[in-house]
C-alpha cells in the first residue's frame, strides 16, 4: 500500500513524494486524511534542523502530528466505524523512512486505540485539537494554577487564553511583541510587554520558546509566584540564581497532552465552551507543501498553516 506524504529528506529539503506505508493489522485502522497541520514548535526545528538531539530522529522523516480523517477500514465489531471522523497523533506506518510524527500523508496505519473520534462538521479545525489538548494540560495538570500572564499569542497562546476563561479564571494578560498578533484576543488584553508595569503575576505561561526570557520573566513575578514552560526549547535554559532566590520562585514543565486531555478537550468543544475559530490562517493544497512550510515557519502573518489533503487521496 502506498500513500502520498511529505518527507523531510534534511534540513531545508522537503517535499511530497509517494511512500510505502505498513499493512494493518488485526487492530488498526486505515484512515484517508483530510486536513493536517504544520507545527510552528518541533516540526520547524526538524525543518530548520535546530532540534536538538530527539529520540528517532533522523532524515528522511515523514513529519506531522496534527492529522483528522476519515476511517476506510477498522477493525469489525469495533467502536471505530468505517466512515467516521477521527483525530489522528501521526503514525510510524512508513517503511524505510523514518516517521517519527508521520502525519503528514494522504493515508495512515495506527493502532485503533490512538484514534479520537471527532465530529465532522469541525472541517480543517479538527487538525487543531491536538494543540487545543496540550494547552487543557498545561492548565489541568499536575497541581497547576491559571495563568494571569501569557507570553506569546500565537495559536497556544490564544488557546490558553481561551481555556483559562473558559475554566472560570480571571481574564490573562497576553505579551505579544508583534502588533499584528496583538488583535484577536477576546475578552483579554495583549500588550506589547514594554507597556506593562506589573511586577506581580502570579503564575506566568511562556509559549514563546525563547530561551532568554527567563530572567526577564522571574522580575514580573510575586513572591512564590510560578512560571510554566509551555514552549518548546532547543537550546538550554538559564537563570540569574539571586533574584529567583528572592522570589522564591517556582517552575515547571508543561508535557504534551494525554488521551484524558484529548477526550476533555473534545467535550469543551462540542459544548461550546472552547472556539477554534480565528486560529487557522493559511491553507495549501498538500502537492504545495514546500511552500506551505516555508510560509509556516517565516511568515509571521501565519499563525497556522493547514494542508488540505483530499485531492491526494
Amino acid at each position: 500500500m502506498h500513500a502520498d506524504a511529505v518527507v523531510l529528506e534534511g534540513p531545508r529539503r522537503l517535499g511530497v513524494r509517494s511512500v510505502e506505508i505498513a499493512d494493518p493489522t488485526s487492530s488498526d485502522v486505515i484512515v484517508d486524511i483530510a486536513h493536517s497541520g504544520i507545527s510552528a514548535g518541533t516540526e520547524k526545528l526538524f525543518w530548520s534542523g535546530d532540534m536538538p538531539p530527539f529520540p528517532g530522529m533522523g532524515y528522511p522523516l515523514v513529519p506531522g502530528y496534527e492529522a483528522s480523517g476519515e476511517v476506510v477500514e477498522a477493525p469489525r465489531g469495533s467502536a471505530i466505524k468505517v466512515g467516521d471522523t477521527v483525530f489522528v497523533p501521526g503514525a510510524t506506518c512508513t517503511k524505510e523512512i523514518k516517521s517519527l510524527f508521520g502525519g503528514a500523508s494522504s493515508r495512515i496505519v495506527t493502532a485503533m486505540d490512538r484514534v479520537i473520534p471527532l465530529d465532522a462538521a469541525l472541517g480543517p479545525q479538527a487538525a487543531l485539537v491536538a494543540l487545543a489538548a496540550t494547552a487543557r494540560h498545561a492548565v489541568a495538570g499536575i497541581n497547576t494554577t491559571l495563568p494571569d500572564l501569557i507570553v506569546g499569542h500565537g495559536v497556544l497562546g490564544r488557546l490558553l487564553a481561551r481555556l483559562t476563561l473558559a475554566a472560570g479564571g480571571a481574564a490573562p494578560t497576553v505579551w505579544e511583541t508583534s502588533a499584528d498578533r496583538r488583535i484577536g484576543g477576546v475578552g483579554y488584553d495583549v500588550v506589547d510587554p514594554e507597556d506593562d508595569e506589573r511586577r506581580d503575576y502570579r503564575c506566568i505561561y511562556d509559549c514563546s520558546g525563547d530561551p532568554n526570557l527567563l530572567n526577564a520573566l522571574i522580575g514580573r513575578l510575586q513572591k512564590g509566584g510560578e512560571i510554566v514552560l509551555a514552549g518548546f526549547y532547543s537550546e538550554p535554559l538559564s537563570f540569574a540564581f539571586p533574584p529567583a532566590f528572592m522570589k522564591e520562585a517556582r517552575f515547571r514543565i508543561a508535557a504534551e497532552w494525554n488521551k484524558a486531555d484529548m477526550i476533555a478537550t473534545r467535550e469543551l468543544i462540542d459544548n461550546g465552551a472552547l472556539s477554534l475559530d480565528g486560529l487557522i490562517t493559511h491553507t495549501a493544497n498538500a502537492d504545495a507543501a514546500s511552500d506551505a512550510y516555508q510560509t509556516a515557519f517565516t511568515d509571521p502573518n501565519c499563525l497556522k498553516m493547514i494542508l488540505d489533503w483530499r485531492a491526494s487521496v
